[in-house]
C-alpha cells in the first residue's frame, strides 16, 4: 500500500517514528531547504537590486521565514508530509491521527522556531564573551534542539507538536502498534 494512500483513520494507531528517522529526515529537509532558500533570496536579491546580503537584512530574514513556512505549510495541508517525510515514511497528523487543520499547521511552524534561536543566541553569546569565533560553528546543531523536550514528553513529541495539538505518525508497514 502506499504510504500516502493510508486512510486517516489508520493513522490514530501509529506510533511516532523513531528519533534517529526524525534525525535523517531533517538532514534530508535541510538540503532541500537549501534549494528554497537559494531561490527565494535570488528572487528577493533580484527585486531589489541588492548586491549584499547585508542589504536589508531584516526584510530579507523576514521574507526568507515566510518562504520557508510556505514551504513546511503547504506541503503538510496538501499532503501531510514534506518530500523527505514521504521519503521516510513519516506523517504530519493531529493528535487524533486526523488531518490537521490549516490553523495548527501554521501554529507548529511558528512554535518549531523558539528553541532553536535561543539555542543560537546562547551559542552567539558564548562565542562573543570567551572571544572565539569558531564556537559559533556550533550553531548548526540548535535546531535538533527541538529533540530535548521530546525525551521527557511521555508521548515522544516536540515541544511544538504537544503545543500546536500535532504529531508526527510512522507510516512504515512495522509501525501498527
Amino acid at each position: 500500500m502506499n504510504s500516502s494512500a493510508t486512510p486517516d483513520a489508520a493513522l490514530s494507531s501509529r506510533r511516532s517514528p523513531s528519533r534517529l528517522r526524525l534525525f535523517a529526515c531533517m538532514m534530508y529537509e535541510a538540503v532541500l531547504l537549501f534549494g528554497v532558500v537559494f531561490f527565494t533570496d535570488y528572487i528577493f536579491d533580484t527585486l531589489t537590486q541588492s548586491r549584499s546580503g547585508l542589504t536589508l537584512l531584516g526584510t530579507r530574514q523576514a521574507v526568507l521565514f515566510v518562504a520557508i513556512g510556505l514551504y513546511f505549510v503547504l506541503c503538510w495541508r496538501k499532503h501531510g508530509q514534506t518530500l523527505p517525510m514521504k521519503t521516510w515514511n513519516i506523517r504530519l497528523v493531529s493528535r487524533q491521527g486526523t488531518r490537521a487543520p490549516l490553523g495548527k499547521l501554521v501554529l507548529r511552524y511558528i512554535l518549531c522556531w523558539p528553541i532553536p534561536l535561543l539555542g543560537a543566541y546562547l551559542v552567539y553569546t558564548i562565542s562573543t564573551s570567551l572571544g572565539w569565533p569558531s564556537v559559533t560553528l556550533f550553531i548548526v546543531f540548535t535546531p535538533f534542539l527541538n529533540f530535548v523536550y521530546s525525551w521527557f514528553d511521555r508521548d515522544g513529541l516536540m515541544l511544538h507538536d504537544r503545543l500546536a495539538g500535532t504529531r508526527l505518525a510512522d507510516l512504515s508497514p512495522a509501525a501498527i502498534q
